[in-house]
């Protein structure tokens, strides 16, 4: 398992380079896919900055801290 990135906290905004998105990190931890049973160790859920629907990150590579406003 790879060490988390200091900036991959509950709160920050960042840019998910797979879906061509920002949004702001609302839990990083295990998940388990109550679909699929698919377990994933360090899962990062976001929501778009302002509310909308959540989506699911499995891996955090694919994360980028947000530009600055």
């Amino acid at each position: 398992m790879s060490r988390r990135p200091e900036w991959l906290i509950e709160g920050n905004r960042v840019y998910d380079v797979d879906q061509d998105r920002e949004g702001v990190i609302q839990f990083v931890g295990e998940f388990e896919d109550p679909a699929t049973r698919r377990f994933t160790p360090e899962a990062v859920f976001l929501r778009p900055e302002g509310g909308g629907v959540e989506w699911i990150v499995s891996d955090h590579h694919a994360l980028r801290p947000a530009d600055a406003r």
